[in-house]
């Protein structure tokens, strides 16, 4: 059987060199491998995606000497299918609309004095909404946005109690262990979540193995989820460590990392780059000085 991995950048700003640490990561394994690397990119959010973005990556890609085969998907054009697993999931009884905004979550969670901190409560729901009856789901959906939560405790019913994903290690680590609350499936502005294109995309492009950064093991156990319930194949999951800046901090867009069209521009190399990146002991990114 061929194994096929794959790089998936969101276009939501310039490549930076996280990004191009897991692009490189991935192309590494894959030539170990002997493995398809496929490209796809992420742009279902419209809010914060944009077209000149995609150019951007695919440019700095090519520039960095990464290969990928065949067409890249843009999860754009995809919409349909993720509508369809949608709805698949709603006929089955798996998700309930909820009509919560941030701050009643984190009202809700703070009378019940479920996290005393802040940092406690991110992707912590309450339940809010789950047990409102269908009649006042339906009164509710017709004046109010409303957005698609999975009910986990009613998934992990259906699925195999022994449900449970496969590491780069080879080791089985349990859903439930890591499944604490229920996650946006259906969002309210773009109509799907990442979580469920995610899945879908894997499936249809015949992903054996998810190489990724170790900031979204924490989503393995959903996504192995969905994947039970929609009948969808089980890839292994690999996640690499992340690049940092010399406090600690993850290399993201957010916090201005440095662009690859930046160190483009001040003459750096892509020989030189993937060297620095694919060499370097500690994960830390060691500002470049030029040559």
């Amino acid at each position: 059987m061929t194994r096929i991995t794959r790089f998936a950048p969101s276009p939501t700003g310039l490549m930076h060199v996280g990004n191009a640490f897991s692009a490189l990561i991935c192309q590494q394994w894959a030539e170990q491998h002997h493995a398809r690397l496929l490209l796809r990119i992420e742009d279902i959010d419209f809010n914060r995606c944009r077209g000149e973005y995609t150019d951007a990556i695919i440019e700095d890609l090519r520039w960095l000497g990464v290969n990928w085969y065949g067409d890249v998907r843009r999860q754009s054009e995809h919409m349909p299918a993720y509508q369809r697993a949608l709805k698949r999931l709603r006929d089955m009884g798996m998700i309930y609309p909820c009509f919560c905004t941030r701050r009643r979550i984190q009202e809700e969670i703070n009378r019940m004095s479920v996290a005393p901190h802040a940092e406690d409560t991110v992707g912590l729901y309450p339940g809010t909404c789950r047990k409102i009856p269908a009649e006042q789901q339906r009164e509710h959906m017709s004046r109010q946005r409303y957005a698609w939560r999975l009910n986990v405790a009613s998934a992990l019913k259906r699925v195999d109690k022994h449900l449970s994903w496969k590491d780069g290690e080879g080791h089985r680590q349990t859903v439930k262990s890591v499944m604490h609350d229920d996650a946006i499936i259906g969002r309210k502005d773009i109509g799907v979540s990442y979580h469920l294109a995610v899945v879908v995309d894997d499936a249809a492009q015949g992903i054996t193995h998810v190489i990724r950064g170790e900031d979204l093991r924490p989503f393995a156990g959903l996504h192995r989820l969905l994947q039970a319930l929609l009948d969808l194949p089980e890839p292994v999951y690999i996640h690499h460590p992340l690049l940092n800046d010399h406090a600690g901090n993850r290399l993201t867009k957010r916090y201005g990392a440095i662009t690859i069209r930046s160190l483009r521009k001040a003459g750096m190399q892509a020989e030189s780059l993937r060297d620095i990146l694919l060499h370097s002991s500690d994960f830390i990114w060691h500002a470049w000085q030029g040559e």
